[in-house]
């Protein structure tokens, strides 16, 4: 386990479990474990920030448009993600990240292509939260 967050087998792709004091919290962890699977997070450096909005009644659908959004805005943009802020009101989620261009010495591990809605579960586990997909390598 790194962090908040774990991995776990499924077939030729990758699980996420993560967790947090709120599904927010949860979702920010999820976000970190599947940019680790790119690239190390201590190597990638708050250089450029983006911005996600979006809004999604089902939790459970909202990890999974969390996801791919910031997947879609660091491809765009060529680049590597490594901290995240979310907020939610209502079904309405307001996110930043910040990350950094790709380059030397931030070397790219596996590439993630998406997050799917395989094994997809978001829910309170006593006093945390659980964020669990699967991740497309």
């Amino acid at each position: 386990m790194f962090g908040h967050y774990k991995y776990f087998d499924h077939e030729a792709d990758i699980g996420i479990e993560a967790w947090g004091k709120t599904p927010e919290a949860a979702f920010e962890y999820a976000a970190s474990a599947m940019f680790a699977v790119m690239t190390h997070p201590s190597l990638v450096l708050p250089e450029r920030r983006v911005h996600v909005e979006f809004d999604e009644p089902d939790r459970e659908l909202a990890l999974v448009e969390w996801l791919n959004r910031l997947l879609g805005l660091a491809h765009m943009a060529k680049l590597v993600l490594g901290s995240f802020e979310l907020k939610r009101a209502g079904d309405h989620y307001t996110g930043e990240a910040w990350g950094m261009p790709w380059k030397k010495g931030a070397e790219r591990g596996t590439e993630v292509k998406g997050a799917t809605l395989t094994e997809l579960k978001v829910e309170q586990q006593g006093k945390r939260w659980l964020a669990r997909c699967v991740v497309d390598v």
